[in-house]
Protein backbone atom coordinates (compact mmCIF):
# COMPACT_ATOMS: atom_id res chain seq x y z
CA UNK A 1 0.00 0.00 0.00
CA UNK A 2 2.60 2.49 -0.55
CA UNK A 3 4.11 4.33 -3.83
CA UNK A 4 6.61 2.88 -5.44
CA UNK A 5 10.06 4.74 -5.69
CA UNK A 6 11.12 6.23 -8.55
CA UNK A 7 13.25 3.25 -10.86
CA UNK A 8 17.42 4.53 -11.10
CA UNK A 9 18.27 6.07 -14.13
CA UNK A 10 16.02 8.96 -16.62
CA UNK A 11 12.84 9.08 -15.69
CA UNK A 12 10.41 8.61 -18.45
CA UNK A 13 8.85 10.87 -19.99
CA UNK A 14 5.87 12.07 -18.68
CA UNK A 15 2.22 11.39 -19.92
CA UNK A 16 0.23 13.36 -22.08
CA UNK A 17 -2.22 15.02 -20.08
CA UNK A 18 -5.46 17.13 -20.87
CA UNK A 19 -6.14 15.08 -24.25
CA UNK A 20 -9.48 13.67 -25.12
CA UNK A 21 -8.03 10.30 -23.99
CA UNK A 22 -7.05 11.81 -21.09
CA UNK A 23 -10.17 12.81 -20.15
CA UNK A 24 -12.10 9.30 -20.94
CA UNK A 25 -9.86 7.61 -17.93
CA UNK A 26 -6.84 10.01 -16.30
CA UNK A 27 -6.25 8.00 -13.36
CA UNK A 28 -3.27 5.80 -15.16
CA UNK A 29 -1.58 8.97 -16.27
CA UNK A 30 -2.05 10.21 -12.42
CA UNK A 31 -0.88 7.39 -11.15
CA UNK A 32 2.52 7.74 -13.06
CA UNK A 33 2.51 11.13 -11.91
CA UNK A 34 1.94 10.15 -7.97
CA UNK A 35 5.10 7.80 -8.36
CA UNK A 36 7.51 9.96 -10.80
CA UNK A 37 6.25 13.57 -10.37
CA UNK A 38 4.27 14.43 -7.47
CA UNK A 39 4.92 17.96 -8.05
CA UNK A 40 4.58 18.36 -11.58
CA UNK A 41 4.71 22.02 -13.71
CA UNK A 42 2.62 21.66 -17.03
CA UNK A 43 1.01 23.54 -19.28
CA UNK A 44 -2.24 23.51 -19.26
CA UNK A 45 -4.45 23.78 -22.58
CA UNK A 46 -4.63 27.44 -21.90
CA UNK A 47 -1.29 28.58 -22.21
CA UNK A 48 -0.88 28.93 -18.44
CA UNK A 49 1.94 27.54 -16.36
CA UNK A 50 1.02 25.37 -12.93
CA UNK A 51 1.85 22.81 -10.69
CA UNK A 52 0.11 19.50 -10.46
CA UNK A 53 -0.67 18.37 -6.47
CA UNK A 54 -1.06 14.31 -7.18
CA UNK A 55 -0.41 12.89 -3.44
CA UNK A 56 -2.44 12.63 -0.84
CA UNK A 57 -0.31 13.88 2.04
CA UNK A 58 0.98 17.01 0.04
CA UNK A 59 -2.77 18.01 -1.37
CA UNK A 60 -4.21 18.01 2.27
CA UNK A 61 -1.42 20.27 3.07
CA UNK A 62 -1.80 22.37 -0.22
CA UNK A 63 -5.12 22.93 0.74
CA UNK A 64 -5.20 23.91 4.06
CA UNK A 65 -1.74 26.07 3.56
CA UNK A 66 -2.32 29.70 3.76
CA UNK A 67 0.16 30.83 1.83
CA UNK A 68 -1.40 29.91 -1.24
CA UNK A 69 -3.57 32.19 -1.35
CA UNK A 70 -7.29 32.13 -3.69
CA UNK A 71 -7.03 35.64 -4.66
CA UNK A 72 -5.72 35.71 -8.97
CA UNK A 73 -4.34 39.27 -8.09
CA UNK A 74 -1.62 37.07 -6.50
CA UNK A 75 -0.94 35.19 -9.67
CA UNK A 76 2.16 36.63 -11.27
CA UNK A 77 0.37 35.65 -14.77
CA UNK A 78 2.09 36.92 -18.11
CA UNK A 79 -0.42 39.38 -20.63
CA UNK A 80 -1.81 36.54 -22.42
CA UNK A 81 -3.00 34.32 -19.09
CA UNK A 82 -4.72 37.14 -18.22
CA UNK A 83 -8.46 35.98 -17.13
CA UNK A 84 -7.72 32.31 -17.76
CA UNK A 85 -7.68 30.94 -14.31
CA UNK A 86 -10.94 31.64 -13.37
CA UNK A 87 -14.69 31.51 -14.63
CA UNK A 88 -15.04 32.94 -18.25
CA UNK A 89 -16.53 36.19 -18.36
CA UNK A 90 -16.45 36.65 -14.25
CA UNK A 91 -14.15 39.42 -14.57
CA UNK A 92 -16.44 41.29 -17.07
CA UNK A 93 -19.21 40.94 -15.09
CA UNK A 94 -18.03 42.19 -11.93
CA UNK A 95 -18.32 39.16 -10.44
CA UNK A 96 -14.84 38.36 -8.82
CA UNK A 97 -15.78 39.04 -5.01
CA UNK A 98 -16.87 35.38 -4.00
CA UNK A 99 -15.24 32.53 -2.02
CA UNK A 100 -13.56 30.95 -4.56
CA UNK A 101 -11.34 34.28 -5.52
CA UNK A 102 -10.96 35.76 -1.63
CA UNK A 103 -8.84 34.65 1.40
CA UNK A 104 -9.52 36.31 5.15
CA UNK A 105 -10.91 38.13 6.32
CA UNK A 106 -12.96 38.44 3.64
CA UNK A 107 -13.46 34.75 2.97
CA UNK A 108 -14.25 34.59 6.48
CA UNK A 109 -17.13 36.85 6.50
CA UNK A 110 -18.38 36.00 3.64
CA UNK A 111 -18.76 32.34 4.32
CA UNK A 112 -20.00 33.05 7.75
CA UNK A 113 -22.99 35.07 6.33
CA UNK A 114 -23.98 32.22 3.79
CA UNK A 115 -23.26 29.16 5.89
CA UNK A 116 -26.57 29.56 7.78
CA UNK A 117 -28.20 28.38 4.65
CA UNK A 118 -26.24 24.97 4.94
CA UNK A 119 -27.03 23.48 8.23
CA UNK A 120 -27.28 19.87 8.39
CA UNK A 121 -30.73 21.56 9.83
CA UNK A 122 -31.73 23.44 6.79
CA UNK A 123 -30.55 20.97 4.33
CA UNK A 124 -32.55 18.41 6.04
CA UNK A 125 -35.92 20.69 6.21
CA UNK A 126 -35.23 21.14 2.04
CA UNK A 127 -35.16 17.24 1.62
CA UNK A 128 -39.03 16.72 1.03
CA UNK A 129 -38.48 19.38 -2.07
CA UNK A 130 -35.59 17.51 -3.27
CA UNK A 131 -37.44 14.34 -2.79
CA UNK A 132 -40.18 16.29 -4.83
CA UNK A 133 -37.88 17.23 -8.16
CA UNK A 134 -36.50 14.14 -8.22
CA UNK A 135 -39.79 12.17 -8.42
CA UNK A 136 -41.28 14.66 -11.25
CA UNK A 137 -38.13 14.24 -13.10
CA UNK A 138 -38.32 11.02 -13.28
CA UNK A 139 -42.06 10.81 -14.02
CA UNK A 140 -41.48 13.00 -17.20
CA UNK A 141 -39.37 9.64 -18.95
CA UNK A 142 -40.08 6.98 -16.61
CA UNK A 143 -42.99 5.78 -19.38
CA UNK A 144 -40.18 5.71 -21.98
CA UNK A 145 -38.37 3.05 -21.41
CA UNK A 146 -35.26 5.23 -22.15
CA UNK A 147 -33.48 7.97 -21.39
CA UNK A 148 -29.90 10.37 -21.02
CA UNK A 149 -29.52 10.75 -17.59
CA UNK A 150 -27.49 13.89 -17.86
CA UNK A 151 -29.97 16.15 -19.83
CA UNK A 152 -32.89 14.73 -17.85
CA UNK A 153 -32.28 13.76 -14.60
CA UNK A 154 -28.90 15.02 -13.43
CA UNK A 155 -28.68 18.44 -14.67
CA UNK A 156 -31.99 19.56 -13.82
CA UNK A 157 -32.46 18.50 -10.60
CA UNK A 158 -29.78 20.51 -8.63
CA UNK A 159 -30.63 23.58 -11.05
CA UNK A 160 -34.07 23.71 -10.10
CA UNK A 161 -33.07 22.66 -5.97
CA UNK A 162 -30.22 25.53 -6.35
CA UNK A 163 -33.00 28.11 -7.68
CA UNK A 164 -35.22 27.24 -4.77
CA UNK A 165 -32.84 28.32 -2.21
CA UNK A 166 -31.42 31.19 -3.50
CA UNK A 167 -35.13 32.18 -4.00
CA UNK A 168 -35.04 32.55 -7.92
CA UNK A 169 -38.84 32.73 -8.88
CA UNK A 170 -40.39 29.34 -10.36
CA UNK A 171 -41.00 31.38 -13.57
CA UNK A 172 -37.44 32.21 -14.26
CA UNK A 173 -36.13 28.72 -13.60
CA UNK A 174 -36.07 28.04 -16.74
CA UNK A 175 -33.75 30.91 -18.26
CA UNK A 176 -31.36 29.81 -15.29
CA UNK A 177 -31.37 26.62 -16.64
CA UNK A 178 -30.29 27.71 -20.05
CA UNK A 179 -27.53 29.62 -19.06
CA UNK A 180 -25.93 27.11 -16.81
CA UNK A 181 -26.66 24.94 -19.81
CA UNK A 182 -24.22 26.78 -21.80
CA UNK A 183 -21.79 26.75 -18.50
CA UNK A 184 -21.43 23.49 -18.18
CA UNK A 185 -21.27 22.80 -21.79
CA UNK A 186 -17.91 24.66 -22.22
CA UNK A 187 -15.99 24.24 -25.50
CA UNK A 188 -19.01 22.35 -26.60
CA UNK A 189 -21.08 25.86 -27.06
CA UNK A 190 -20.67 28.77 -29.37
CA UNK A 191 -17.58 30.45 -29.18
CA UNK A 192 -17.82 33.73 -25.94
CA UNK A 193 -21.15 31.29 -25.21
CA UNK A 194 -20.41 31.23 -21.51
CA UNK A 195 -19.14 35.00 -20.76
CA UNK A 196 -22.54 35.78 -22.92
CA UNK A 197 -24.57 33.65 -20.06
CA UNK A 198 -21.80 34.78 -17.19
CA UNK A 199 -23.18 38.56 -18.10
CA UNK A 200 -26.91 37.18 -18.50
CA UNK A 201 -26.98 35.79 -14.96
CA UNK A 202 -24.98 38.67 -13.76
CA UNK A 203 -27.91 41.24 -15.07
CA UNK A 204 -30.44 38.89 -13.61
CA UNK A 205 -29.41 38.80 -9.92
CA UNK A 206 -28.81 42.27 -10.08
CA UNK A 207 -32.52 43.10 -10.75
CA UNK A 208 -33.73 40.26 -8.19
CA UNK A 209 -31.76 41.53 -5.39
CA UNK A 210 -33.28 44.74 -5.92
CA UNK A 211 -36.35 43.67 -6.25
CA UNK A 212 -36.57 41.43 -3.18
CA UNK A 213 -34.87 44.46 -1.31
CA UNK A 214 -37.94 46.58 -1.97
CA UNK A 215 -40.42 43.53 -1.04
CA UNK A 216 -38.27 42.54 1.93
CA UNK A 217 -40.81 42.10 4.91
CA UNK A 218 -39.52 43.73 8.30
CA UNK A 219 -38.66 40.46 9.81
CA UNK A 220 -36.90 37.14 8.37
CA UNK A 221 -39.93 34.65 7.58
CA UNK A 222 -39.20 30.55 8.19
CA UNK A 223 -37.16 29.48 5.37
CA UNK A 224 -36.38 32.25 3.94
CA UNK A 225 -34.23 32.31 0.66
CA UNK A 226 -30.94 32.68 0.58
CA UNK A 227 -30.77 36.06 -1.47
CA UNK A 228 -33.22 37.38 1.13
CA UNK A 229 -31.04 36.45 3.79
CA UNK A 230 -27.97 38.49 1.81
CA UNK A 231 -30.04 41.36 1.63
CA UNK A 232 -30.99 41.53 4.83
CA UNK A 233 -27.13 40.77 6.64
CA UNK A 234 -26.23 43.65 4.22
CA UNK A 235 -28.85 46.17 5.51
CA UNK A 236 -27.67 45.31 9.19
CA UNK A 237 -24.35 45.84 9.00
CA UNK A 238 -22.65 43.02 7.91
CA UNK A 239 -20.81 45.38 4.57
CA UNK A 240 -22.10 43.11 2.17
CA UNK A 241 -21.82 45.32 -1.70
CA UNK A 242 -24.30 44.86 -4.60
CA UNK A 243 -21.38 43.14 -6.18
CA UNK A 244 -20.59 41.05 -3.29
CA UNK A 245 -23.99 39.40 -2.95
CA UNK A 246 -24.34 39.12 -6.66
CA UNK A 247 -21.21 37.58 -6.91
CA UNK A 248 -22.16 34.98 -3.59
CA UNK A 249 -25.49 34.44 -5.56
CA UNK A 250 -23.79 33.57 -8.76
CA UNK A 251 -20.74 30.90 -7.01
CA UNK A 252 -23.29 29.28 -5.02
CA UNK A 253 -25.57 28.66 -8.31
CA UNK A 254 -22.54 27.39 -10.50
CA UNK A 255 -20.46 25.90 -8.09
CA UNK A 256 -23.55 24.33 -6.43
CA UNK A 257 -25.18 22.68 -9.72
CA UNK A 258 -22.32 21.27 -12.05
CA UNK A 259 -20.87 19.33 -8.96
CA UNK A 260 -23.93 17.68 -8.18
CA UNK A 261 -24.42 17.27 -12.12
CA UNK A 262 -21.47 14.94 -12.43
CA UNK A 263 -21.78 13.70 -9.21
CA UNK A 264 -25.19 12.08 -9.67
CA UNK A 265 -23.64 11.19 -13.03
CA UNK A 266 -20.76 9.76 -12.32
CA UNK A 267 -21.82 7.92 -9.51
CA UNK A 268 -24.93 5.99 -12.11
CA UNK A 269 -22.27 5.43 -14.57
CA UNK A 270 -19.77 3.91 -11.91
CA UNK A 271 -22.39 1.70 -10.51
CA UNK A 272 -23.72 0.47 -14.07
CA UNK A 273 -20.45 -0.68 -14.71
CA UNK A 274 -19.87 -2.08 -11.26
CA UNK A 275 -22.73 -4.55 -10.85
CA UNK A 276 -22.45 -6.28 -7.88
CA UNK A 277 -22.01 -3.05 -6.11
CA UNK A 278 -25.18 -1.93 -7.66
CA UNK A 279 -27.11 -4.78 -6.59
CA UNK A 280 -25.46 -4.34 -3.43
CA UNK A 281 -26.95 -0.99 -2.85
CA UNK A 282 -30.47 -2.03 -4.51
CA UNK A 283 -31.07 -5.12 -1.76
CA UNK A 284 -29.76 -2.65 1.29
CA UNK A 285 -32.31 0.46 0.00
CA UNK A 286 -35.30 -2.59 -0.66
CA UNK A 287 -34.71 -3.28 3.06
CA UNK A 288 -35.44 0.73 3.94
CA UNK A 289 -31.76 0.79 5.54
CA UNK A 290 -29.29 4.15 4.87
CA UNK A 291 -26.07 3.08 6.37
CA UNK A 292 -24.85 1.49 2.98
CA UNK A 293 -26.39 4.53 0.77
CA UNK A 294 -24.53 7.02 3.20
CA UNK A 295 -21.05 5.19 3.17
CA UNK A 296 -21.38 4.54 -0.82
CA UNK A 297 -21.83 8.70 -1.77
CA UNK A 298 -18.70 8.99 -0.02
CA UNK A 299 -17.22 6.24 -1.99
CA UNK A 300 -18.22 7.77 -5.58
CA UNK A 301 -17.02 10.78 -4.41
CA UNK A 302 -13.54 9.17 -3.78
CA UNK A 303 -13.57 6.86 -6.38
CA UNK A 304 -14.63 9.17 -9.45
CA UNK A 305 -15.43 12.08 -8.01
CA UNK A 306 -17.52 15.73 -9.70
CA UNK A 307 -14.61 17.59 -8.96
CA UNK A 308 -11.02 16.75 -10.69
CA UNK A 309 -8.73 19.31 -9.86
CA UNK A 310 -9.44 21.89 -6.90
CA UNK A 311 -9.86 25.43 -8.17
CA UNK A 312 -6.83 27.90 -8.46
CA UNK A 313 -4.39 28.54 -5.52
CA UNK A 314 -1.23 31.12 -6.14
CA UNK A 315 1.78 30.76 -4.07
CA UNK A 316 2.32 34.45 -1.57
CA UNK A 317 5.81 33.80 -0.78
CA UNK A 318 8.14 30.81 -1.71
CA UNK A 319 7.32 27.51 0.00
CA UNK A 320 7.91 23.59 -0.29
CA UNK A 321 5.32 21.43 -1.49
CA UNK A 322 6.18 17.30 -1.89
CA UNK A 323 10.07 18.41 -1.93
CA UNK A 324 9.10 21.10 -5.12
CA UNK A 325 9.57 24.28 -4.35
CA UNK A 326 7.37 27.18 -5.90
CA UNK A 327 8.02 30.12 -6.50
CA UNK A 328 6.06 33.29 -5.54
CA UNK A 329 3.28 33.95 -8.01
CA UNK A 330 3.04 30.35 -8.92
CA UNK A 331 -0.19 28.68 -9.71
CA UNK A 332 -0.78 25.55 -8.05
CA UNK A 333 -3.58 23.44 -8.33
CA UNK A 334 -4.36 19.97 -6.25
CA UNK A 335 -5.75 17.06 -8.13
CA UNK A 336 -8.32 15.64 -6.11
CA UNK A 337 -8.69 12.98 -8.54
CA UNK A 338 -5.33 11.90 -8.02
CA UNK A 339 -4.78 12.11 -4.33
CA UNK A 340 -8.10 10.49 -3.51
CA UNK A 341 -6.51 7.26 -5.62
CA UNK A 342 -3.43 7.78 -3.75
CA UNK A 343 -2.41 4.00 -2.41
CA UNK A 344 -0.73 5.27 0.84
CA UNK A 345 -3.95 6.54 1.73
CA UNK A 346 -6.29 4.39 0.87
CA UNK A 347 -6.30 0.41 0.50
CA UNK A 348 -7.27 -0.78 -3.06
CA UNK A 349 -8.03 2.89 -4.21
CA UNK A 350 -8.63 1.64 -7.86
CA UNK A 351 -11.56 -1.02 -6.61
CA UNK A 352 -14.88 0.72 -5.82
CA UNK A 353 -16.49 -0.66 -2.51
CA UNK A 354 -19.23 1.09 -1.30
CA UNK A 355 -19.08 0.24 2.11
CA UNK A 356 -15.71 1.75 2.60
CA UNK A 357 -15.23 2.78 5.90
CA UNK A 358 -11.75 4.74 6.03
CA UNK A 359 -13.01 7.06 3.60
CA UNK A 360 -11.24 10.96 4.59
CA UNK A 361 -11.29 11.66 0.59
CA UNK A 362 -10.76 15.16 -0.41
CA UNK A 363 -13.79 15.40 -2.99
CA UNK A 364 -15.61 18.35 -1.20
CA UNK A 365 -11.75 19.85 -0.68
CA UNK A 366 -10.12 20.45 2.66
CA UNK A 367 -9.61 23.67 5.66
CA UNK A 368 -11.30 26.82 5.28
CA UNK A 369 -12.43 26.51 1.39
CA UNK A 370 -14.14 23.00 2.09
CA UNK A 371 -17.37 23.23 -0.20
CA UNK A 372 -20.00 25.01 2.03
CA UNK A 373 -22.54 23.17 -0.33
CA UNK A 374 -21.21 19.73 1.02
CA UNK A 375 -23.98 18.77 2.75
CA UNK A 376 -26.73 19.55 0.31
CA UNK A 377 -25.03 17.98 -2.58
CA UNK A 378 -24.87 14.69 -0.86
CA UNK A 379 -28.88 14.88 0.14
CA UNK A 380 -29.28 15.47 -3.41
CA UNK A 381 -26.84 12.59 -4.85
CA UNK A 382 -28.26 10.07 -2.46
CA UNK A 383 -32.04 11.25 -3.09
CA UNK A 384 -30.92 10.57 -6.58
CA UNK A 385 -29.42 7.31 -6.68
CA UNK A 386 -31.72 5.67 -4.36
CA UNK A 387 -34.85 6.86 -6.91
CA UNK A 388 -33.24 5.67 -9.78
CA UNK A 389 -32.68 2.24 -8.42
CA UNK A 390 -35.62 1.65 -6.62
CA UNK A 391 -37.98 3.14 -9.09
CA UNK A 392 -35.77 1.43 -11.96
CA UNK A 393 -34.68 -1.35 -10.77
CA UNK A 394 -33.04 -3.16 -14.10
CA UNK A 395 -31.83 0.59 -15.42
CA UNK A 396 -28.68 -0.14 -17.99
CA UNK A 397 -26.42 1.56 -19.54
CA UNK A 398 -27.76 1.98 -23.59
CA UNK A 399 -24.41 2.47 -25.42
CA UNK A 400 -20.88 1.07 -25.64
CA UNK A 401 -18.93 2.57 -22.62
CA UNK A 402 -16.18 2.85 -25.33
CA UNK A 403 -19.06 5.48 -26.65
CA UNK A 404 -19.50 7.73 -24.09
CA UNK A 405 -17.87 11.16 -24.25
CA UNK A 406 -16.54 13.29 -20.72
CA UNK A 407 -16.94 16.98 -20.88
CA UNK A 408 -13.48 19.08 -21.86
CA UNK A 409 -12.73 21.50 -19.06
CA UNK A 410 -10.11 21.71 -16.64
CA UNK A 411 -11.40 21.89 -12.89
CA UNK A 412 -15.11 19.43 -13.22
CA UNK A 413 -15.55 15.93 -14.51
CA UNK A 414 -18.87 14.57 -15.92
CA UNK A 415 -19.74 12.93 -18.46
CA UNK A 416 -21.39 14.44 -21.96
CA UNK A 417 -24.55 12.42 -21.63
CA UNK A 418 -25.18 8.93 -20.06
CA UNK A 419 -27.82 7.30 -22.27
CA UNK A 420 -29.56 4.33 -20.57
CA UNK A 421 -32.52 2.15 -21.02
CA UNK A 422 -35.06 0.81 -18.74
CA UNK A 423 -38.65 -1.61 -18.38
CA UNK A 424 -41.16 1.42 -18.82
CA UNK A 425 -42.76 1.86 -15.42
CA UNK A 426 -46.47 3.95 -15.57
Amino acid sequence: MTNQPTPAGPTPAPPDLFTWEFATNPYPAYAWLRDHAPVHRTRLPSGVEAWLVTRYADAKQALADSRLSKNPAHHDEPAHAKGKTGIPGERKAELMTHLLNIDPPDHTRLRRLVSKAFTPRRVAEFAPRVQELTDHLIDGFARKGSADLIHEFAFPLPIYAICDLLGVPREDQDDFRDWAGMMIRHQGGPRGGVARSVKKMRGYLADLIHRKREALPASPTPGEDLISGLIRASDHGEHLTENEAAAMAFILLFAGFETTVNLIGNGTYALLAHPEQRTRLQKSLAAQETALLETGIEELLRYDGPVELATWRFATEPLTIGGQHIAPGDPVLVVLAAADRDPERFADPDVLDLGRRDNQHLGYGHGIHYCLGAPLARLEGQTALAALLTRLPDLELAVDPAELRWRGGLIMRGLRTLPVRFTPVS
